[in-house]
């Protein structure tokens, strides 16, 4: 439901307008304030939210000054995925700089994780999206599991390329649909998408090649992003856990 880029920034910007609101003084996350942010039309974003309610990501809470107001509270599982990637990048980076411990471990909380989401979202309010520029990888990404499957695709060449990786799981159309939890026919037509504007190559089920450009352009969006991220978890960090001890809602509605 969240590996599609339109529902995940509704998702992220939900996260981001519930911190600003209970942590840093910022205004009622109201659905009719994330409408007004997020690039999806009000009725694609309500219809979304609904979803999100029903899954028990969200709840609508009574605002205590005013209990005609709802604002939209993001749960802990909400916040653990949507900020997953965000902290593994902080892992990577922990790799990276062989930190032990690392930063990533004292993330694995939705509290931070929160603050995490809530930075990060904050940066593109003021500068815009930071995948804009990475236009291969935004076009797998506005798609159904589009950004997972090419994460997948990379780290079949890594596996076919560098010594000692992991092994690649086999590129077959019923697999990878099953692993994303998407149909076949939409695994078929991205994979026939990249190959026609030739992105990648697979024959019997292994990737046989791919566009050295595509790699370059996937690498720079990853070292941008553990190198944002850090900076941000190491900020988030050295301030002290919000205090999640003074709610500013009623009760849930």
């Amino acid at each position: 439901m969240l590996n599609q880029i339109g529902r995940y920034v509704v998702s992220f910007m939900l996260i981001h307008n519930d911190y600003a609101w209970r942590h840093h003084g910022g205004p009622r996350p109201t659905l009719t304030a994330l409408q007004a942010m997020v690039g999806s039309s009000r009725r694609q974003t309500a219809g979304f939210v609904s979803a999100l309610k029903a899954g028990r990501f969200v709840t609508a809470v009574a605002d205590r000054e005013d209990g005609r107001v709802k604002c939209l509270q993001a749960s802990p599982a909400l916040v653990t995925e949507i900020g997953r990637s965000g902290r593994l990048f902080v892992a990577a980076m922990d790799a990276v700089a062989r930190r032990d411990p690392g930063r990533a471990a004292r993330l694995d909380d939705p509290d931070r994780l929160g603050e995490l989401v809530h930075g990060a979202a904050a940066h593109v309010l003021r500068h815009g999206t930071l995948i804009a520029p990475f236009t291969r990888v935004l076009h797998f990404a506005s798609r159904d599991c589009g950004y997972p499957l090419l994460t997948a695709l990379i780290g079949a060449h890594y596996a076919a390329t560098v010594p000692g990786a992991p092994a690649a799981l086999p590129l077959k159309l019923r697999g990878l649909a099953e692993r994303l939890n998407v149909s076949r026919a939409h695994i078929g037509n991205l994979l026939g998408e990249a190959e026609a504007a030739g992105w990648i190559r697979i024959a019997d089920s292994r990737l046989t090649a791919l566009d050295p450009t595509l790699l370059t352009e996937f690498e720079d969006w990853a070292a941008g992003q553990m190198l944002f991220y850090d900076d941000l978890a190491a900020a988030i960090l050295a301030e002290p856990k919000p205090d999640a001890a003074t709610p500013r809602y009623a009760c849930a509605s």
